[in-house]
């Protein structure tokens, strides 16, 4: 089975500007693309550092000695880098969408088209799975999942019909939540809504956007003066935190200006939005709503 189809391979690895003798981390080792063609451009002296909380995704790791392999969430890029004697890094790189494999294996519950258990952790050693949250979390809580990370619009229904339905018997599968929230899948956006609704649990029960809030706030303080980072999101819920992180250091409300209405940021933007081309999405489909923002440490 194919791993994984690296998105946006070349213009990713071309925004780090790769030094021969660098340092670089792939965040989302998933089935290596990426980190192979760093590889390639790196010299002898050249080091790359890369992350995957996934169990499955360790057993892609590559056999050369400028390579390791951290099987942790990049969450504790900062921590897990400073256990191997790295304060500094010329450059990271982030492709923060699910991988082929996760979707293609049924058992993980990340897809709409198998019957599956309800899953989706990233992390399989992980206790708060999709079955916890559609089974124990509150109907509020309910309620913000599908409107902060599935951005639908009849969340507050959808909550209160799980929670009715649950009180008769758990749900437990994929099955099982699609015939519970039938009344909401109109035919022809079924595919649509569906997606929403598993985007949103996925989210949640990985904690998807706290996590990227964690890696961008440790990037300024772990990239050299004129590294980059090169970060791909597949939402518009990931591109919006990127994009204002960049642009202003923070995630809401506006940097402290000074008399002239300056203000200082740790970043700046390099080059424009970036997304895959005709050809590439007619080869990897999962491709389509991929978005690539470079930027280098000031």
């Amino acid at each position: 089975m194919e791993y994984h189809n690296a998105v946006l391979l070349k213009e990713t690895v071309d925004g780090l500007d790769i030094k021969p003798d660098g340092v670089y981390v792939d965040v989302t080792f998933g089935g290596g693309g990426h980190s192979q063609e760093i590889l390639n451009r790196l010299g002898h002296e050249g080091k790359l550092y890369a992350f995957d909380q996934d169990a499955d995704a360790i057993n892609n790791a590559i056999d050369d000695d400028r390579f390791t392999l951290i099987n942790e969430n990049f969450r504790y890029i900062k921590r897990f880098l400073k256990f191997h004697g790295v304060k500094e890094v010329d450059g990271i790189l982030a492709d923060f969408g699910v991988s082929s494999h996760q979707f293609d294996v049924a058992e993980r519950g990340f897809s709409t088209r198998f019957e599956a258990d309800l899953d989706m952790r990233m992390n399989q050693d992980n206790t708060l799975s999709a079955f916890e949250v559609v089974n124990t979390y509150g109907e509020e809580e309910l309620k913000q999942v599908f409107l902060q990370y599935g951005e639908l619009r009849q969340a507050p229904a959808m909550a209160r019909v799980i929670v009715e339905e649950r009180e008769n018997t758990e749900i437990k599968t994929s099955q099982q939540l699609k015939i519970v929230l039938k009344r909401f899948l109109n035919h022809r956006k079924e595919n649509k809504v569906l997606a929403q609704i598993y985007q949103a649990i996925r989210i949640e029960v990985n904690q998807e956007i706290e996590v990227l809030k964690e890696l961008l706030q440790q990037t300024p303080q772990i990239l050299k003066v004129g590294g980059r980072m090169s970060f791909i999101s597949y939402h518009s819920l990931e591109d919006r935190l990127v994009k204002r992180y960049i642009r202003n250091g923070m995630f809401e409300g506006e940097p402290e200006r000074d008399m002239f209405g300056n203000f200082e940021v740790p970043l700046k933007k390099v080059g424009g939005l970036i997304i895959p081309t005709k050809e590439e999405i007619k080869i990897n489909n999962r491709a389509r709503s991929a978005k690539l923002r470079i930027a280098e440490k000031l």
